[in-house]
């Protein structure tokens, strides 16, 4: 048995492209427009690894132009990257307009949300980095 991907579905494919490829700083291995099946699946991994990869799927609107509902369920709890600076890959998101909900503090941990509302768990590679601002005295915003 071997892990392949975690799906992910999101509403707005290029709002998604841009949070997770742009800000997050994940690479695209494909995408498939299915015209017959009405949808789009793009497959993401880390720099380097495409072991682990994210597969975003997006429904497009039915005839009348409406969309499917998503709800967010604590049965799902997030997906985690591993980073090399967690304060550059902070800045990064922050300058893309991405809310740090639970920010590095400690140097070590920080979330943030997609623009579907997927919690993301970002982690210092090796050792915490020491503290330091904005990031040591910066509250938590919203759910993570």
């Amino acid at each position: 048995m071997k892990y392949l991907h975690t799906m992910v579905r999101v509403t707005d494919i290029e709002a998604s492209l841009k949070f997770y490829c742009d800000a997050l700083g994940l690479e695209m291995l494909s995408r498939r427009d299915n015209e017959g099946g009405r949808y789009t699946l793009v497959f993401l991994c880390a720099p380097g690894d495409n072991t682990a990869q994210i597969e975003l799927t997006y429904n497009w609107p039915d005839a009348s132009g409406k969309y499917e509902q998503y709800g967010g369920g604590r049965n799902f709890g997030h997906v985690a990257y591993a980073v090399d600076d967690i304060y550059a890959t902070g800045k990064r998101l922050m300058e893309h307009g991405v809310t740090i909900n639970r920010p590095p503090r400690d140097g070590r941990m920080a979330f943030v949300r997609s623009p579907d509302n997927v919690s993301i768990e970002l982690l210092q590679k090796g050792a915490s980095l020491p503290p330091a601002e904005p990031w040591a005295s910066m509250p938590n915003t919203g759910a993570w």
